[in-house]
């Protein structure tokens, strides 16, 4: 028959369920949740003895029906020694264990213990500063803030059944350790505001980290060009050979797009690193709670403009998301044409052993691994990015619970991104190179343009020249035959321009050597796109090494302008 969990309160709430199933003589109900009360002290066991055979009525002593009872009680808050949970006064009834489980964020959130001590700490200070606790109780509060981080940084935090998220469980722990005092520390916050603190104080955090490993990804690439600026390889479009280019060139090509990643990255800490506390649920905090002192002690460049918006804006998260998917979109491109460059068909590159697998049937494969999983896990990040906005789209304003959804998107992200970033690290600057294969990829219809710019420079246009070069790829393919071994007669029978010092354009070196624009593929070229990215990479490093913007204090009266920003 049919089974369902009940919670029976009335000879009517029960009814109403009922009618939802149907009450059919064949069907039975498992009241699992009949231990909250005696069955004898229901209303409703009247009309459960219609429903229900003798057997299943039973008024349980000490059965396991009332010790699940008894801990659905301690989970509501109604037994000894239980959580109570921060918004628990309305509520009478218990939750159901499965909605504990669902409605709980600690499992991921506990990562941010830190950043929600350091909050809170920040917030007793702004509390004490506005009246609403004396110095004692502030340095008691913050005496046992720092005791709850050192549990949590030695590995000691218990946590308890009720600690749904890490406030919860920070403040829990906070008021066993000094008392009822540590119930005024919430005095004017709200969760909303608390976690939406929190995951900006971590974000930034680790988008501090990764923007070091990203240069040094950068870095390695730019030492790898330097030290192999002579070798040339095929440049390709459409996968086909293309033009001569630089192994250097093709690495500081994929640097470039890392660069502008990181021009992204720093753009978007700006905007992570701004200050909802002080925002209350959506309205504000009622106890003049001075945001900017907050935003001065927890290293925030600004304050959130807007309570309602601050409690439940998210796009920084977003953003991240989405300059991970980017940036991983670019390491996805480089492994690819790793992958490419690795497999028997080029050999132009292998994979040293610490990133490369081999197979369990096949003795002689080794496989690149980690650049196959760099590109997977592109495709997941692609999905986190599409997860995230459509969390985001529906929810009206302010704060709802979907935003607790944005996460574990945003831990899974910002973990992989780091992940691939580093592997990336290890693969360029481990990874091996065969010169002499890239070499024999360079095919002498390769410098088909090159024939072409010849007869540019003898006054041709080039529209024309387009045309003349392929006709004489045509009369080699004709003759079964390379461009090279074209005579000079062949040539001259196409145009009478072509002499004998047309012999010089076959010459590999010289057309990459020609490209010498800025940007281009010629040695000086491509030393210089190194020099520039070191000297970005030196000057950016001594940045965010260095450097930190700290809001100076207005004069009352005064109009804030830049000259109220200090460096220091």
């Amino acid at each position: 028959g049919l089974q369902s969990t009940l919670y029976v309160l009335t000879d009517s709430s029960l009814s109403r369920r009922l009618r939802l199933y149907g009450s059919g003589a064949e069907e039975k109900f498992t009241m699992l949740q009949l231990g909250m009360l005696p069955v004898s002290a229901l209303p409703g066991r009247p009309l459960l003895r219609q429903l229900l055979p003798p057997s299943n009525l039973k008024v349980p002593g000490r059965s396991g029906h009332t010790r699940r009872a008894d801990r659905i009680k301690m989970q509501a808050g109604e037994g000894e020694g239980e959580t109570k949970k921060l918004w628990g006064g309305r509520f009478t009834g218990a939750t159901d264990p499965l909605m504990e489980k669902f409605n709980e964020s600690l499992p991921f959130d506990k990562r941010m213990w830190a950043e929600d001590i350091r909050g809170s700490r920040a917030y007793a200070k702004a509390l004490a500063a506005a009246g609403v606790l004396t110095q004692e109780e502030a340095s008691q509060i913050d005496k046992g803030l720092v005791a709850v981080g050192e549990e949590w940084r030695a590995g000691e935090f218990n946590i308890k059944p009720g600690d749904e998220d890490i406030h919860t469980a920070n403040e829990r722990r906070l008021s066993e350790i000094i008392g009822a005092v540590g119930g005024k520390l919430h005095t004017g916050r709200s969760r909303n505001d608390q976690v939406a603190t929190d995951t900006r104080l971590w974000l930034y955090n680790k988008l501090q980290e990764i923007q070091k490993s990203l240069h040094e990804l950068i870095s390695v690439a730019v030492e790898r060009a330097e030290a192999d600026v002579d070798v040339l390889m095929p440049g390709f479009t459409h996968l086909q050979p293309a033009m001569t280019v630089r192994w250097s060139h093709w690495l500081l090509a994929h640097a470039a797009s890392w660069q502008r990643d990181d021009y992204r990255l720093n753009d978007l800490q700006s905007r992570v690193n701004t200050l909802p506390l002080g925002s209350g649920a959506l309205a504000g905090n009622p106890f003049g709670v001075d945001r900017q002192l907050l935003a001065r002690d927890l290293n925030n460049w600004d304050v959130c403009p807007n309570s309602m918006d601050a409690v439940s804006d998210r796009d920084y998260v977003a953003e991240t998301i989405f300059f991970a998917t980017l940036h991983l979109t670019h390491l996805s491109r480089m492994a690819e044409d790793l992958i490419i460059y690795s497999s028997s068909a080029f050999k132009f590159v292998q994979c040293s052993d610490a990133y490369a697998t081999g197979s369990s049937l096949m003795p002689q494969k080794k496989n690149p691994d980690a650049l196959e999983l760099i590109r997977g896990k592109a495709g997941r990040l692609q999905g986190n990015l599409a997860g995230m906005l459509a969390v985001m789209k529906s929810t009206p304003t302010t704060y709802n619970k979907d935003l607790q959804e944005s996460w574990e998107l945003m831990f899974d992200t910002v973990d992989t991104l780091h992940d691939c970033i580093r592997i990336s690290t290890g693969v360029i600057s481990t990874i091996k190179i065969f010169p002499d294969k890239m070499l024999a990829g360079l095919s002498p219809d390769m410098l088909a343009t090159d024939l072409a710019e010849y007869l540019v420079r003898k006054g041709v246009p080039f529209r024309e020249t387009h045309h003349i070069s392929g006709a004489a790829v045509k009369m080699a393919e004709d003759k079964g035959c390379t461009l090279f071994d074209l005579t000079v007669e062949d040539l001259a029978s196409i145009n009478p321009l072509f002499t004998d010092d047309v012999t010089q354009v076959w010459d590999y070196r010289m057309s990459a050597e020609k490209r010498d624009t800025e940007g281009g593929t010629s040695k000086r070229s491509v030393m210089q796109q190194a020099r520039k990215l070191r000297v970005y990479l030196k000057e950016h490093h001594h940045f965010l090494e260095k450097i930190k913007l700290q809001r100076a204090d207005v004069p009352e009266g005064e109009e804030e302008t830049d000259e109220h920003y200090v460096v220091g």
